[in-house]
């Protein structure tokens, strides 16, 4: 009894020691995180990218030295034949509300029709002796919508309230019904506002620096007031190495970082940082008119706007995963990089 009991943990251990991986978006913001995590862990991952203008240069140059790395540029959609692996973990996303209120069919393109393509992908899987690769797809706490109290559990209804958010809860239900209907493996993973080095100047952190750098005043969307839980890229990517390595599927969980404030507060400590002879002074930041009132442009209110998400992520932590990163302690290291790296 004993002896099979070891030859069963033996098996797991290297199950998990040798797994390939699909990521998509292998180059983007979170995708660059998930590869890394996966690369350290030893595992063989093939990249896929089309390399748009939200890609991570730098991740390239890294990414493209390690042995168990392969990739090739393509649009999610275009991808017709899968190498055999274990996991196909879907990154690739069109992710700014603010261009899917503009232009809406970008993200449909890549948000649902590249998922639909992802889906009959692996339902057309052969593989001699290997069950189907297992979709782990990024999903988004905006699916849900927003909540004024409370958090959102796994359970809750969709609700979504921007084409963005819509095309991602699309993709979700797309992904449970291929389950129902043709047994297709799946985890959905929805995760809160992501953060760290390496995400593209549309997304607020960098945005700020950026607007800072160039002397221009920073424009925050409905006097900074929603409320947003901020999740580190890395604690992200460890959530992916847990939920893996846990052999669960079928499964959608919530992943979020337990740190919450508003926009306002979140850029009040950009400009601190930018401008720390402002705060020797006592400039008071959240004072309009004296203090964030020459770097804030409070003018902008955008349709659709959620006023809060915050997400239970209990069932995720029964996992074993917890964050551990603090957001201020990480907050003055990407103001510095981004204060150094100008990015168009």
């Amino acid at each position: 009894m004993m002896l099979i009991m070891f030859v069963i943990k033996l098996k797991n251990f290297l199950d998990i020691m040798t797994k390939s991986v699909y990521i998509t978006g292998c180059f983007g913001f979170i995708g660059s995180y998930v590869t890394r995590a996966c690369l350290e862990k030893g595992w063989h991952v093939y990249g896929v990218d089309k390399m748009t203008y939200a890609s991570f240069k730098d991740a390239y140059k890294e990414f493209a030295q390690h042995p168990n790395f392969e990739w090739e540029v393509s649009d999610i959609n275009d991808l017709k034949f899968l190498h055999e692996c274990d996991y196909i973990i879907n990154t690739a996303a069109e992710t700014h509300v603010g261009n899917s209120i503009v232009k809406s069919e970008d993200f449909l393109h890549s948000n649902v029709n590249g998922v639909h393509n992802l889906l009959e992908l692996i339902r057309n899987y052969r593989a001699e002796g290997k069950a189907k690769p297992i979709l782990l797809h990024f999903s988004t706490d905006e699916v849900y919508g927003d909540i004024t109290e409370g958090e959102h559990l796994e359970t809750d209804l969709l609700k979504p309230s921007n084409p963005y958010s819509a095309t991602k809860a699309a993709a979700d239900q797309l992904i449970t019904a291929w389950n129902r209907t043709y047994d297709l493996p799946y985890i959905i993973l929805r995760p809160t506002n992501n953060y760290g080095i390496g995400q593209y100047v549309e997304k607020l952190i960098p945005k700020a620096t950026k607007y800072l750098s160039l002397g221009k005043k920073i424009p925050l969307h409905n006097d900074g007031a929603p409320i947003r839980n901020w999740l580190h890229a890395s604690d992200t990517a460890e959530a992916v190495i847990t939920i893996i390595e846990s052999g669960v599927k079928n499964e959608i969980y919530n992943i979020c970082g337990g740190y919450e404030q508003s926009n306002l507060d979140t850029v009040t400590k950009i400009i601190t940082l930018f401008h720390p002879a402002d705060k020797a002074m006592n400039i008071e930041f959240p004072m309009f008119s004296e203090g964030n009132g020459k770097y804030l442009d409070l003018s902008y209110s955008r349709q659709g706007q959620d006023v809060r998400y915050a997400l239970n992520d209990d069932k995720l932590r029964s996992l074993g995963w917890e964050p551990v990163t603090i957001f201020d302690k990480e907050l003055p290291d990407i103001v510095e990089y981004y204060k150094n790296n100008f990015i168009w």
